[in-house]
């Protein structure tokens, strides 16, 4: 099991667009294989930014979204709304 954390920053004043657009990219990664979980976090006192917290089976699985059409198509709706470029990083368990 991994988690990707993404971290965005968004223009001010297109929070809302924002918001739809990240709805639908969660909603449409749902249905990708191994895809486990997700949560998106807006920090205290700074609507500007934003956290995505997704579980994923394995690396395989983050990979096959990632270089989706479907992911692709997701992030044309909400590049544009970014002022700089998203963060990711990937995180798994150490036992």
């Amino acid at each position: 099991m991994i988690k990707i954390i993404i971290e965005r920053r968004i223009m001010p004043g297109l929070e809302e667009e924002y918001e739809q657009a990240a709805r639908e990219a969660m909603r449409v990664s749902l249905g990708a294989r191994g895809f486990v979980g997700g949560e998106s976090l807006v920090e205290r006192g700074r609507n500007d930014h934003r956290l995505m917290i997704t579980k994923w089976r394995d690396m395989r699985a983050w990979k096959e979204w990632y270089t989706s059409e479907a992911r692709s198509m997701a992030m044309q709706r909400i590049l544009p709304l970014l002022t700089e470029e998203e963060s990711i990083r990937i995180y798994e368990a150490s036992y």
